[in-house]
């Protein structure tokens, strides 16, 4: 009953909606109506408003850890890794099928990094890394974050070998990629056309 609670809590935090709330802080217009129409820190940055992109980065990143962290401190003492496990997978949700924006939510990049951190600093640095160099290579968002979810699997086994902070990791990594879709059919057509030039 308190892993149930404790998942659902962790599904409502990830609902809440930052982008969103931020935008209306800053009396900017609702990020679902301009731009990607993603409430994500990415698209409120189209706003010209860097400030409120950086609170919107760090609300999401913030509501992922803190999920994370409240099951560790909480959760059952028979098996705690998988009421950990499962609620950090529920915030993931929560994020990108969020309760109070009707199911529809956010790419789930931030939210994914603070959930990385909490279960282990090494696993966060790790996707924080791969994200970085990509971003500094191709200067594309939609690849970074790629880079990203295709690195944090292979480190979480490394690091917790077949357990289930592992196949939660493996599996946010692959909504991650397909919430990514969109902007990957993008990539593709750009780089066909380029090939067309050539």
């Amino acid at each position: 009953m308190i892993a149930a609670l404790i998942v659902l809590l962790a599904y409502l935090i990830g609902s809440i909606p930052f982008a969103v709330l931020v935008s209306r802080a800053f009396r900017l217009p609702d990020p679902r109506t301009y731009g990607s129409q993603n409430p994500g820190a990415t698209n409120v940055l189209r706003s010209g408003k860097k400030s409120a992109a950086v609170l919107t980065l760090l609300g999401d990143a913030a509501k992922g850890w803190i999920a994370v962290v409240i099951a560790q401190h909480y959760a059952p003492p028979i098996h705690p890794g998988w009421t950990i496990a499962g609620a950090a997978l529920a915030v993931f949700l929560g994020h990108l099928f969020p309760l109070f924006l009707r199911f529809k939510g956010g790419k789930g990049v931030a939210t994914a990094s603070g959930i990385l951190f909490a279960l282990s600093v090494w696993l966060g640095l790790a996707a924080m890394f791969a994200w970085l160099t990509a971003m500094l290579l191709f200067r594309v968002s939609a690849l970074a974050a790629l880079a990203a979810a295709s690195i944090a699997p292979m480190f979480a086994f490394a690091l917790f070998g077949f357990h289930v902070y592992s196949i939660s990791v493996l599996l946010m990594s692959a909504l991650l990629v397909w919430r990514h879709k969109a902007n990957i059919d993008q990539l593709r057509a750009r780089s066909a056309r380029g090939i067309s030039k050539g």
